[in-house]
């Protein structure tokens, strides 16, 4: 446990302490702040207040930050394919067929089991530091942190749309030029498992841009500029060119007509969603220097490209 002293400054008089306390220590959740007070961590003039009791200023605060084990998952050593690493941040270039993190009919062998044996204080992180996911057919980057405050600024610089995803995907269909999808997403309303677009549902903003045009399908470059579950899947899917591959959005295999053996083969052996996130850039969360990185496209995807382009 470490115990920190501060002063409330005379400029934040008025404020309700959780107000105050969110402005004193950014590198710290809100909730993280609330659920100190509430256990007496958090004192001010040596009292344990209400966090929605108002501040004068100049009153004393004290914080005891006691790191916690708030993930319980066991931690089991896997080769994990690391692209950067540093004390505050791990970005992992993540294969198909790895869950994120346990859930039903998944409770071991995923990323997170993976992080937590690499780094166990990553247990004392808010899903051992996973600050995104991505589907467990979807290939790529996924950032880490490995700090509180780390943790706490990434996850303020996601919902700010400050982390930049870049990601491949292969659709069915021809496009003739990029363009911007925006339609609500929410879960759909028969299957719970999937999701839809639904007006009323949460705002989703897809952005693409052609990368290369085959007989019948494109690959596109996209950029999130919202993280909604699915997103790419189900924006794509909307517009009628669903993901090659994709086992839940993309309906029944369709082989164009007069395609070659090679394409056929290359599209009914390719058994995921056509998707693999590339790219992330970043201000790292204590240098504040922009962070860039790649990872290259894998084997399976790059081998059905091939094939679309040559067969």
């Amino acid at each position: 446990m470490t115990t920190a002293t501060h002063t409330i400054p005379d400029e934040l008089a008025g404020l309700r302490l959780d107000q105050a306390l969110a402005r004193m220590f950014p590198e710290y959740s809100r909730s993280r702040l609330t659920a100190w007070l509430k256990a007496g961590r958090i004192r001010i003039d040596g009292q344990s207040p209400r966090p929605r009791d108002r501040v004068a200023g100049g009153e004393e605060v004290a914080v005891d930050a006691v790191p916690e084990t708030v993930v319980d998952a066991a931690p089991e050593p896997m080769d994990l394919d690391i692209v950067f690493e540093d004390a505050a941040v791990l970005i992992i270039d993540k294969p198909a067929g790895l869950v994120v993190h346990p859930g039903a009919g998944n409770a071991g062998r995923t990323l997170m089991n993976g992080l937590l044996a690499h780094d166990p204080g990553l247990a004392e992180l808010p899903r051992a530091g996973l600050v995104h996911r991505i589907d467990k057919l979807t290939t790529g980057l996924l950032v880490v942190a490995k700090t509180l405050p780390a943790h706490t600024a990434l996850t303020r610089a996601l919902a700010a749309h400050a982390i930049e995803r870049r990601y491949l995907a292969v659709v069915n269909g021809v496009l003739t030029g990029g363009g911007r999808i925006d339609a609500p997403i929410d879960r759909h309303p028969v299957d719970r498992t999937r999701m839809a677009v639904r007006e009323g549902g949460r705002s989703a903003v897809t952005h693409y841009t052609v990368r290369e045009r085959f007989a019948a399908h494109t690959a596109v470059d996209v950029r999130l500029e919202t993280g909604r579950t699915h997103q790419i899947r189900v924006h794509f899917a909307h517009r009628r060119h669903p993901l090659v591959g994709d086992p839940v959005y993309g309906g029944r295999l369709a082989v164009p007509g007069g395609a070659s053996d090679t394409v056929a083969g290359a599209l009914r052996g390719f058994r995921r969603q056509a998707l693999h996130a590339g790219r992330l850039e970043f201000d790292h969360p204590v240098s504040g220097k922009r962070v860039t990185a790649e990872a290259p496209v894998p084997a399976d995807l790059d081998g059905l490209m091939n094939a679309l382009r040559n067969g």
